[in-house]
């Protein structure tokens, strides 16, 4: 029985040059072919329509973020003014409050005054 007879260094570099000599000719093939030149044509407009595609994605993307900014802005500029007119309502409450109290607190004196005037 023969054993498993390794090939020498002669028949290993003509195995690689017929392999490199079928690559080349598959890429010949390839480069001869009539639809390449159309299929690349088609590649790169459909290349060029994606990269449009992308752009005015990003510039509706940059719209879309701008606005939000701006009514964030306004949001915060409204949640101030609100604020703002809550705190001076606040103001204005406590003012009349302590009108009030100092009414009141004046009308006690007067009668406890009034009082003490008619026992003497």
């Amino acid at each position: 029985m023969a054993g498993f007879k390794q090939p020498d260094f002669i028949e290993r570099q003509l195995a690689a040059a017929k392999a490199r000599k079928a690559a080349l000719e598959k890429f010949r093939a390839k480069v001869a072919d009539p639809g390449l030149a159309e299929r690349l044509t088609e590649r790169t407009a459909r290349a060029a329509e994606r990269g449009a595609i992308k752009t005015t994605r990003g510039i509706e993307r940059a719209e879309n973020k701008a606005r939000e900014a701006e009514r964030a802005q306004q949001a915060k500029r409204d949640a101030a003014i609100e604020a703002e007119r809550a705190k001076a309502e606040s103001a204005e409450r406590e003012q009349a409050l302590q009108a009030e109290q100092k009414a009141a607190r004046d009308a006690r004196y007067a009668a406890r005054k009034s009082r003490s005037k008619k026992r003497r």
